[in-house]
């Protein structure tokens, strides 16, 4: 089975645009969405996703209800601040990522085969071999952005894109957005 993930996309529809033709031609049967829509709206985009859309809310994420609703409205899953999902066999927890040591407990907690996260908008493991944490028992997934790339002084938009997780074999990879 063939997962998506996506995080940070800003209110960026034209790349949120693009990760849903990445992931409709890649036959993925689940997204998982790391947080930070911004607008609402950006939610409603994925009305043209072929497969579930479930995700998790973002530090930037204020208007909850209208993210909410939207969901619903495409039958998607609004986790909260974190997730849990289990996918052929595989446990995935889901959090945004804003604060560290949350973060690290739930690697450390062993609950979780794969910890999907955001918020650095830096990818997450660098090496596409791979790095388990909790030794040897959490893959930590983080996309990086999904929003278009900007210079800026603080380098937030330079890094990202989405991933595509096979849950078969385990192996993952990163693909670009503009």
């Amino acid at each position: 089975m063939l997962v998506g993930i996506i995080s940070d996309t800003h209110d960026d529809i034209k790349n949120v645009q693009r990760a849903i033709e990445i992931f409709n031609a890649e036959g993925v049967d689940s997204v998982i969405h790391a947080g930070d829509y911004v607008f609402p709206g950006v939610v409603k985009e994925f009305e043209k996703l072929n497969a579930k859309l479930i995700g998790v809310l973002g530090n930037n994420d204020g208007e909850k209800i209208h993210l909410l609703k939207n969901f619903l409205d495409i039958n998607g899953e609004l986790k909260g601040e974190v997730g849990e999902i289990e996918i052929s066999g595989l446990k995935f927890g889901i959090y945004h990522g804003t604060a560290v040591e949350v973060k690290k407990q739930l690697i450390n907690s062993g609950k979780y085969n794969i910890l999907v996260c955001g918020h650095t908008h830096i990818r997450e493991p660098k090496f596409s071999n791979g790095k388990y944490e909790n030794n040897g028992k959490t893959l930590v997934l983080n996309p990086g952005t999904a929003h278009k790339k900007v210079t800026s002084v603080s380098g937030a938009f330079e890094e990202g894109g989405i991933i595509i997780f096979d849950t078969a074999t385990k192996e993952y990879k990163f693909t670009d957005l503009p």
